[in-house]
C-alpha cells in the first residue's frame, strides 16, 4: 500500500524537518497553502490537496480538504474488504498519517483590537474535521496535532516501520482533547458575543500548568490548570523567581492573598493562613504596611503566605527574612531584596503584574456530581446604598477604618468578623457556626487594641449580642449588612452604648 501523509499546520514549528523525515521514510506528502510552500521551499516533493481531489480551493480557502478523496482516505478501514473495494472503485488512496494543527483562534481573540470578523474567520472547519476523522480511525491512522510529538512518531517509524497502536491511541486522545478545547474557546466567545449568561450546557477549558505532588493531603492526587486568556492578575500567571515547587495548598492560599491585596491602592500587605487573612496592614510605604500586617498576628503568620502590592525593597526583605514564610508575592523585588530572601532555600518568591484587569471572570465550585458557577464578589462600598440608623455617626477616622474592615471581611470565611483600625487588622474571627462566636474570637485577639477600633461583619446580626460584645470591648463603630428582622434590637443596643452603625444592604458570605 502506498504510504501517504497529509500535512496542514498553522504552527509550523519543526514542520519541514518532520516532512523531510517522512519523505525519506517513503511517504508521499500532501499539503495546502502556506504549509505546502514551506515544504516545497525546503526542496521536499509535495502534492497539493487540489491535485488529489481534482477540485480547486474555493471561497478564499474556506473549502479545500472537505472532499471524499481526503476523508475517504482518512476514514477507511484498511483491513475491511468492503472499504478497500470502495476505495479502489472511486480511486481513493488511503492516508496513513495526518499532521494538522488549527487556525490560531486563541491568539486572534487575545488581540486587543480584534474584530468579530477576524475572530470568526479564524474558526477552523477543515482542520478539526480531518483531526476528528483521523483520531476516530486511529486503528489505522496516525494523527499528530502537537509538534512535540513529531520525534516520537519518527522514532517509531524508523524502528518498526509503523507507529505502535498504543502510541496512535494516545495521539488520538490528545487530538480529541485539543479539538474539545478549541471548540470550548469558540463556544465561550460566541456565548459572550450573544450575551448568553446561563447557556444550556457549559463547556470550559484549562491548560495544564503544573502537576502537583498531592492535593490538600498526601493521599489526594492533584494538578494545577490555567485558564487560557484568563486574568493576568492571578496566581495562575505568576512567575516564580526562587524556591521549591508550589503545592496545592500554597496555590489556594496564594490566590486568597492576591484577592485581598487587590482591594487596596495604597501600599498594603496581606498575610494568609489556611485561606483566611491573619493580618492586613497599610501604610505610607510597603515596609510599614508589612510591619502592621505582621504585628496584627505575629503568631499565626508563621508558615504563612504574604502578598504585597509594591516592590519589595531591601528593608522589607530583611523583615520578611526574620520569619518562616512559605511564599512572598509582589509585583517585583529589588536586586538587594532578592539577595536577602534567596538566603532561604525553600521560600517561594513570586511576581505577578499588579495591573487592573477588566476581564470578566466567574468562580467555579465543584460539588460531587456537579458544578456551581457564580460571579466573583467584586461588590464594593461604592456600589452599596449606605444607611446610618444610629444616633451617633462615624467620624472621618472611623469611616476610613470601616472601609478598611469592609474590604477585608468579604474575604474571610463566614461567619466572619474583623476588628480593625484604619491601618491594620486587630482581630479576625472566621468560619464559626454563629456570629457572636466569630466576634468573640476577633475581639479576644484584638484585646485592649479593640478600644477605639471598629468592627466589620460579612452579614447581618440576628441578635444584638454581637453589638454588646463589641461595645464592652471598646469598639466605637460597626459596619454590617442589615436586613435582619431584629435589626432594631441591634440599632437600639448600639444607641445604648453610643456606637455608630453603618448598614450596607450587601452581604459578603464566603463559604
Amino acid at each position: 500500500m502506498k504510504k501517504r501523509a497529509l500535512i496542514s499546520v498553522s504552527d509550523k514549528t519543526g514542520i519541514t524537518s518532520f516532512a523531510k523525515e517522512l519523505h525519506e521514510l517513503g511517504f508521499e506528502l500532501i499539503s495546502t497553502g502556506g504549509t505546502k510552500k514551506a515544504i516545497q521551499d525546503s526542496g521536499i516533493p509535495v502534492l497539493s490537496v487540489s491535485d488529489v481531489t481534482g477540485f480547486p480551493e474555493i471561497l478564499e480557502g474556506r473549502v479545500k480538504t472537505l472532499n471524499p478523496y481526503i476523508h475517504g482516505g482518512l476514514l477507511a478501514k484498511f483491513d475491511e474488504p468492503g472499504h478497500q473495494a470502495q476505495l479502489e472503485e472511486h480511486k481513493i488512496t488511503p492516508i496513513q498519517l495526518v499532521c494538522v494543527n488549527l487556525y490560531p483562534f486563541q491568539a486572534t481573540i487575545a488581540k486587543e483590537d480584534v474584530t468579530v470578523e477576524d475572530a470568526i474567520e479564524n474558526i477552523d472547519i477543515g482542520g478539526p474535521t480531518m483531526l476528528r476523522a483521523s483520531a476516530k480511525n486511529h486503528q489505522y491512522v496516525t494523527v499528530v496535532v502537537d509538534p512535540s510529538d513529531y520525534s516520537i512518531v519518527v522514532d517509531e517509524l524508523k524502528a518498526a516501520g509503523e507507529v505502535k497502536f498504543e502510541t496512535r491511541r494516545k495521539l488520538a486522545a490528545k487530538v480529541f482533547r485539543h479539538t474539545a478545547a478549541y471548540d470550548s474557546m469558540i463556544s465561550q466567545y460566541m456565548s459572550d458575543l450573544s450575551g448568553e449568561e446561563n447557556p444550556e450546557s457549559l463547556t470550559v477549558t484549562y491548560e495544564l500548568k503544573q502537576s502537583l505532588r498531592y492535593g490538600e493531603n498526601p493521599h489526594q492526587k492533584a494538578a494545577f490548570y490555567r485558564k487560557p486568556l484568563g486574568s493576568s492578575f492571578s496566581i495562575a500567571n505568576a512567575t516564580q523567581l526562587h524556591g521549591k515547587e508550589l503545592s496545592y495548598n500554597n496555590i489556594n492560599d496564594a490566590d486568597a492573598a492576591i484577592q485581598i491585596v487587590k482591594e487596596f491602592t495604597e501600599p498594603a500587605a496581606v498575610a494568609i493562613k489556611h485561606s483566611n487573612p491573619c493580618g492586613v496592614g497599610t501604610g505610607e510605604d510597603i515596609f510599614t504596611a508589612f510591619t502592621r500586617a505582621f504585628e496584627a498576628d505575629s503568631v499565626s503568620i508563621f508558615g504563612g503566605i504574604v502578598a504585597l502590592n509594591r516592590e519589595v525593597d531591601a528593608g522589607t526583605a530583611k523583615k520578611l527574612h526574620e520569619i518562616f514564610l512559605e511564599i512572598v508575592i509582589a509585583p517585583s523585588f529589588s536586586d538587594e531584596a532578592l539577595e536577602v530572601l534567596k538566603g532561604k532555600k525553600n521560600i517561594r518568591l513570586l511576581t505577578i503584574p499588579f495591573t487592573k484587569d477588566d476581564k470578566k471572570e466567574v468562580k467555579f465550585t465543584s460539588i460531587e456530581g456537579g458544578l456551581l458557577v457564580q460571579d466573583f464578589d467584586r461588590y464594593s462600598l461604592d456600589d452599596a446604598t449606605i444607611t446610618i440608623p444610629t444616633d451617633k455617626k462615624p467620624t472621618d477616622e472611623e469611616w476610613e477604618a470601616l472601609k478598611f474592615g469592609w474590604k477585608v471581611v468579604k474575604h474571610v470565611k463566614s461567619n466572619a468578623i474583623v476588628v480593625n483600625n484604619k491601618e491594620m487588622t486587630l482581630g479576625v474571627g472566621a468560619g464559626q457556626m454563629n456570629r457572636v462566636g466569630s466576634a468573640k474570637i476577633a475581639l479576644e485577639q484584638a484585646g485592649e487594641k479593640a478600644v477605639g477600633a471598629v468592627l466589620a461583619s460579612d452579614a447581618f446580626f440576628p441578635m444584638d449580642d454581637t453589638v454588646e460584645a463589641a461595645a464592652k470591648a471598646g469598639v466605637t463603630a460597626i459596619i454590617q449588612t442589615g436586613g435582619s428582622i431584629r435589626d432594631e434590637d441591634s440599632i437600639k443596643k448600639a444607641n445604648e452604648y453610643g456606637i455608630a452603625m453603618v448598614l450596607t444592604g450587601v452581604r459578603h458570605f464566603k463559604h
